[in-house]
């Protein structure tokens, strides 16, 4: 579907409901506008194009705080740097000086709002889907399974960068309790199940359009899409079994184009919003730079590193930290960001057939090192311990300034392998839950 439309249609929610949501918790205040359709209206008996509006405005939602995310976890996990003019983009989430993170400034309260939104969105679908009778129930099915699956995906975010999760948020007067990660990824991959039935029971069509899911906009495609986040949860579970048999049901291509999956998607109409982390080629005053550290330890020929990355004319530093590299991930600022895309998924089959059988793991790793112009991998496929790395490495590359390295060595207790930048520097591979969720 092409961005104007998707623009246009977020206007036209604008204009439908007023839908307000805190920005740093789940605390929910209510406004009516009187000019406007109110959220009463939309829950009562809503017509398709409500529904298709509220759809519209969890895709808007989901790029919520995405720049902040990522460029926040990256910089925890020394991949890269954000040279700005906000000081704790380069104090804070390095730890300086032995200070800590905290819980009521933008880097940790902007993701946790971003996501939390999109699923309040998704969450208005669904209540609204409840009291209509507008629709089919095929068509029901399918908003719903719609619904679910995003729901899950943004929670999986969650509990990337801050080890738990808040599941129930249906009634802002009545939250559910904060849940560590295991309880919480069971009531996600609980959510992914419940959405593919719904997917299964809602025809060949939906009766709502998808921005930035080519490929990905009937039931049947969504539904892939759907267990390609229900792998990720099982891999992230240790469950290599269940996981393979998602990505069996997935988009997984192992001869496949690297690229294609479902993108979150961008334009410059009045409205809508642009791609934040792409950046100004040489720009000194808002800059991702990349870590010395995923220079240094490249191997020679990776072509990712210069397909990802570009040398600077002038090496620049800020607060005492240095780079010679800039990020070149996207063209411009309209550029699409990746969802989940198969490169990602045949990473995590190799991880999920690590242990019980690592000469496949090996061979899925060499389709990504191949796909970089890298011969395959020399090492021990007898190795566990070997394998897992080499998996590692692979998606610290594949996976540059994509929201996973931060993660990805806490699930393995690598995170005190991370060099310190400088003197009196710390190393944080969590988030803390924003002071405004007032915890019990």
């Amino acid at each position: 579907m092409k961005t104007y439309i998707y623009n246009r249609r977020y206007l036209k929610l604008l204009a439908t409901i007023a839908l307000v949501v805190s920005v740093t918790s789940c605390s929910f205040d209510e406004q009516v506008d009187p000019n406007r359709a109110s959220l009463e209206g939309v829950l009562t008996n809503a017509s398709i194009n409500q529904l298709n509006n509220l759809v519209v405005g969890v895709e808007a939602t989901m790029r919520n705080g995405l720049g902040i995310q990522t460029t926040g976890s990256g910089t925890m996990a020394r991949e890269l740097y954000l040279f700005d003019a906000d000081p704790r983009n380069t104090a804070d989430l390095l730890g300086a000086n032995g200070g800590n993170l905290d819980n009521n400034s933008f880097y940790s309260t902007a993701p946790w709002a971003g996501r939390y939104r999109a699923i309040k969105n998704a969450n208005t679908l669904l209540e609204a889907l409840a009291n209509t009778s507008a629709i089919t129930d095929a068509q029901r099915a399918g908003y719903s399974g719609f619904a679910k699956t995003i729901m899950a995906h943004e929670l999986i975010d969650v509990l990337k960068s801050y080890n738990r999760a808040r599941i129930d948020v249906v009634d802002p007067a009545n939250l559910g309790p904060i849940l560590d990660f295991d309880a919480a990824l069971d009531a996600v991959i609980a959510l992914l199940n419940d959405g593919l039935t719904d997917l299964n029971a809602a025809g060949s069509e939906f009766a709502f359009e998808l921005g930035g899911f080519a490929g990905f906009d009937t039931p049947s495609t969504f539904a892939e899409f759907n267990r390609a986040i229900l792998a990720t949860a099982y891999v992230y579970n240790g469950d290599g079994s269940s996981a393979l048999s998602a990505l069996n049901a997935s988009f997984l291509d192992l001869n496949g184009d690297l690229t294609v999956g479902p993108k979150h998607v961008f334009s410059l109409g009045a409205g809508d919003t642009t791609n934040d982390l792409f950046k100004i080629t040489d720009n000194n005053g808002d800059q991702i730079i990349v870590h010395d550290s995923w220079m240094a330890d490249a191997e020679a020929g990776d072509t990712r590193v210069t397909s990802k990355t570009s040398v600077r004319s002038n090496p620049t530093s800020q607060d005492g930290l240095n780079g010679t590299n800039q990020t070149a991930l996207y063209a411009s600022n309209v550029s699409p960001i990746d969802i989940i895309r198969n490169e990602e998924l045949i990473l995590l089959y190799a991880e999920a057939n690590i242990g019980t059988n690592n000469t496949e793991a090996v061979n899925a790793i060499n389709i990504v090192r191949n796909t970089a112009s890298l011969p395959n991998w020399s090492g021990d496929s007898n190795d566990d311990n070997a394998v897992t790395m080499e998996l590692l490495n692979q998606r610290r590359y594949s996976l540059w300034c994509e929201n996973h390295r931060m993660f990805d060595l806490r699930r393995y207790g690598l995170s005190n392998t991370l060099p310190i930048d400088r003197a009196g520097d710390q190393v944080f591979n969590v988030l803390p839950t924003p002071l405004t969720e007032n915890e019990n």
